[in-house]
């Protein structure tokens, strides 16, 4: 069965990754890159390999979202992928069904701090950012391969998409703010693996030592440190030139407050009042 890590992009979802890869799928804790495979994205291009599609139709491989995901369970495993998608159906294609899925995991992360960072990953001004945030038709996929939308994630809206996660009855899903992870990193940790191994309903003591040395080995300088000495694998090239843009580039420190002037931060509040009385962003 699946287990998803969700999110909108730019929300904390590698954050999450690392610090579950390197709980489940380490001997001792320490965050190492390749563990991040273990957890690996949802829809991709190597998972629609055996089946037949047009890759210069954006939305063609929806047609074997379900299709694929039948094929990977045949492993009969947990198996654990991160994706930005919507939790719905597209040309009456849905994203996944009870049947595929277990549980999920859906981290939510500030939309105004999302916007900053949308900002320097994507290489958008602040307003293209809220264009980007605010489109309920917004797909990405890889843009440097040339008429190949094989890697299409339809994300929809920002609201849109955690919305679409949090409100279904499918199967059990847990939200989790990007926040709260950053002040309780390990009450949080403890919190998503109790839920998890109590959703696939697997009796088994956490090793909180364990958990501990995931979140050291996972601090945001640890990780911001590591992109600079070795690169990061998921890192994407800059569309300007021949560099790559930072993976970790403020984490924590990203405040929109102090990127954005009084007009821009109204604005920006009154676009997301009700999202952020809901999620508690609102002091």
């Amino acid at each position: 069965m699946i287990f998803w890590i969700a999110s909108y992009p730019k929300s904390g979802n590698t954050w999450l990754r690392a610090l579950l890869s390197s709980y489940f799928y380490s001997e001792d804790g320490i965050f190492k890159q390749d563990l991040l495979k273990n957890i690996a994205q949802f829809p991709e291009k190597r998972h629609f390999s055996e089946f037949s599609y047009d890759a210069k139709i954006v939305t063609d491989t929806s047609k074997f979202w379900i299709k694929a995901q039948e094929k990977i369970n045949l492993n009969n495993k947990l198996n654990f992928f991160k994706t930005h998608n919507i939790l719905g159906s597209i040309n009456n294609n849905n994203f996944t069904n009870k049947r595929n899925t277990a549980g999920a995991i859906y981290i939510v992360r500030d939309p105004r701090n999302v916007l900053t960072s949308l900002q320097n990953h994507y290489e958008l001004s602040k307003d293209e950012a809220l264009k980007f945030m605010l489109s309920e038709k917004k797909y990405i996929y890889d843009y440097h391969t040339k008429d190949d939308f094989s890697d299409f994630q339809f994300i929809s809206s920002w609201e849109r998409n955690y919305k679409s996660w949090i409100n279904q009855k499918i199967f059990p899903v847990r939200l989790i703010r990007y926040e709260d992870l950053t002040v309780k990193t390990l009450d949080v940790l403890i919190e998503i693996i109790n839920f998890i191994q109590k959703t696939i309903q697997e009796k088994k003591e956490i090793d909180n030592l364990k958990a501990q040395k995931s979140v050291k080995s996972c601090n945001f300088e640890n990780l911001k440190k590591m992109e600079k000495d070795n690169g990061f694998l998921e890192s994407v090239l800059s569309k300007n030139d021949p560099k790559k843009i930072p993976f970790f580039h403020l984490g924590p420190k990203n405040d929109w407050k102090s990127m954005f002037d009084e007009s821009y931060q109204k604005k920006l509040n009154s676009i997301f009042e009700n999202n952020l009385k809901e999620l508690n962003y609102l002091k």
